[in-house]
């Protein structure tokens, strides 16, 4: 639990709709790239697993979303609920960017959550691949920021 936090709802145990709603929120708070903002969804020691590095904590993380964020501009996200339990959600996601050299990416992803009885993450572990792709192939177009509500989702693009 966090002690002193509010609970970020929606609360476990999810249903279909509120599972679905925590993953609009999440993506919503990586698409402002706002890693102080992103680090405030996590306990104050989550755990964390990305790619093959290991973090643990709120500090950590907020480091870690600054240097990918860094590295990726131009980042877009797309989450997609995959399956729900109680208080875990498995997620699938894609999102675009660009490095410094100006090659494109699509980088595609599976993410398992755990939350704890205040709605906060304490464990997520993420798996993720990297697509170079043309800027011709980019599908993620909405300005920088939260997706709008009418952009197609994960599964309405093919993706």
């Amino acid at each position: 639990m966090n002690i002193n936090e509010d609970p970020r709802h929606p609360l476990p145990p999810f249903t279909a709709e509120t599972a679905a709603q925590k993953v609009r929120v999440a993506e919503d708070g990586w698409n402002s790239r706002n890693s102080q903002k992103v680090s405030l969804a996590y306990t104050v020691g989550s755990v964390w697993r990305n790619r093959s590095e290991f973090l643990t904590g709120r500090k950590a993380i907020v480091e870690f979303l600054e240097e990918k964020w860094e590295k990726e501009s131009d980042y877009r996200l797309i989450k997609e609920l995959w399956a729900f339990t109680e208080n875990k959600i498995a997620v699938r996601f894609a999102y675009e960017w660009q490095n410094k050299e100006g090659q494109w990416f699509r980088s595609y992803g599976n993410e398992n959550w755990e939350f704890d009885e205040s709605g906060y993450m304490q464990k997520r572990l993420a798996s993720i691949n990297d697509l170079p792709i043309s800027e011709k192939e980019r599908k993620f177009h909405w300005p920088q920021g939260r997706r709008p509500d009418e952009h197609s989702s994960l599964s309405e693009l093919g993706l």
